[in-house]
């Protein structure tokens, strides 16, 4: 698993942040096909039939599984970079970072200007806490190592 240190997962957020955006308009863009889609079968249900415009709503499926894809294809490049998506909705991404030997989630959720806090494994985004200076330590003395 890779980890992260403060400086690297802040130094991150400008291109998650673009990414998380495609996903979440993706994704918004698919539901509101979706309710057009399921309001159409609705209405043909409820009449016992109509005359529907197969090629439109074609033409609407596609666009929907097109939108669909760049969430899937934005949330897997998120996820190559070694950062979890944990809600696409609300933009929330965690990042690994090993802290007094212990691998811990840096939080961060879109909105945010900055990386704040962090939670453990277990505890999960209720159990958030503020930044402290072990993460500040870390990412000094990461960054004087020689290379």
């Amino acid at each position: 698993m890779k980890t992260f240190t403060i400086d690297e997962a802040q130094s991150l957020l400008p291109l998650l942040e673009s990414l998380l955006k495609r996903a979440t308009e993706g994704k918004r863009a698919a539901q509101a096909i979706e309710a057009e889609l399921t309001e159409l079968g609705r209405r043909i249900y409820l009449t016992g039939g109509m005359r529907v415009n197969l090629a439109e709503t074609g033409r609407k499926r596609t666009e929907m599984e097109a939108h669909l894809q760049r969430v899937k294809e934005s949330i897997a490049e998120i996820d190559s970079i070694g950062v979890q998506v944990k809600d696409v909705e609300t933009g929330l991404l965690d990042f690994p970072c090993r802290v007094d030997d212990q691998v811990v989630l840096l939080c961060w959720r879109m909105g945010e200007t900055a990386i704040e806090h962090w939670h453990t494994i277990e505890d999960g985004f209720q159990g958030r806490k503020p930044v402290d200076e072990r993460f500040k330590r870390r990412s000094n003395s990461s960054n004087n190592r020689p290379n």
